[in-house]
């Protein structure tokens, strides 16, 4: 599927990062529709979509965004407890709990239920994208990617395109050329087995291990490290303050 193809969008999974995904997605201009697994839960999606910090109220009021394209967008993101609903959706986008096996069983449910030609994309965290594609089709294989984004979606640029040895060059295009047509800058990455973090959470990682063990020897106090890294590489947050941090909302 090319990009010019896709114009309806599914997502898997709501909150934080399932509302960010849909609300970008929205912004761009497409019809967008979130599945969660209960009526509450999709309270909470949509107030992060619309009233939340991030959400597409903020965005207008701050001037990031036009009220008449604000309403469009609101008006384009729907939701729903069914996963039939994501039947027509030309490209789905699982953002639920970080557990392989439940992911698995997600995508293999969701591989009978939406259309052939479908691409499917996984906003995991780090696990190996050819073992959260395990148990879907070998078709959906060479349509199915990583699509990791940063939280909060919104605000963050980053969006990291994974890819398989089964996956299509033209599938590779298509979610990137997404990726950018949401404002994001866009990194291809090669999936490896064994590992898990793709670029972002492996450089933070390794990044916070000689934090740690610089605070371990004595050679700095975690005030200092922190001054060093947000002073000396413009970070929002440090690796020990109680101020937020990586990996949270800031």
């Amino acid at each position: 599927m090319q990009l010019s193809e896709v114009q309806k969008i599914g997502v898997l999974g709501g909150g934080v990062m399932g509302g960010g995904i849909a609300q970008v997605c929205a912004m761009a201009g497409y019809e967008v529709l979130v599945r969660d697994l209960n009526d509450d839960l999709i309270a909470v999606t949509r107030e992060a979509v619309i009233d939340g910090k991030w959400g597409m109220k903020r965005a207008v009021e701050r001037g990031k965004l036009d009220f008449d394209e604000g309403v469009a967008a609101m008006a384009r993101v729907s939701f729903t407890t069914e996963t039939k609903d994501l039947a027509e959706s030309d490209l789905v986008i699982e953002a639920i709990p970080e557990k392989l096996e439940l992911k698995q069983e997600a995508l293999k449910e969701l591989d009978g239920i939406v259309k052939p030609g479908a691409i499917f994309a996984s906003n995991t965290s780090g696990f190996v994208i050819g073992e959260v594609a395990r148990d879907v089709s070998e078709a959906r294989r060479a349509l199915f990617v990583g699509m990791h984004f940063s939280n909060p979606v919104p605000t963050m640029k980053m969006c990291e395109v994974v890819f398989t040895p089964d996956t299509s060059e033209e599938t590779i295009a298509t979610v990137a050329g997404l990726g950018e047509k949401v404002g994001k800058n866009v990194s291809l990455v090669k999936d490896m087995p064994e590992t898990y973090g793709f670029l972002l959470n492996r450089i933070f990682a390794a990044a916070r291990r000689e934090a740690n063990q610089i605070v371990e020897d004595g050679i700095a106090t975690p005030e200092d490290v922190d001054k060093a890294v947000m002073g000396g590489r413009n970070w929002p947050a440090g690796f020990f303050g109680s101020r937020g941090g990586m990996g949270k909302q800031w």
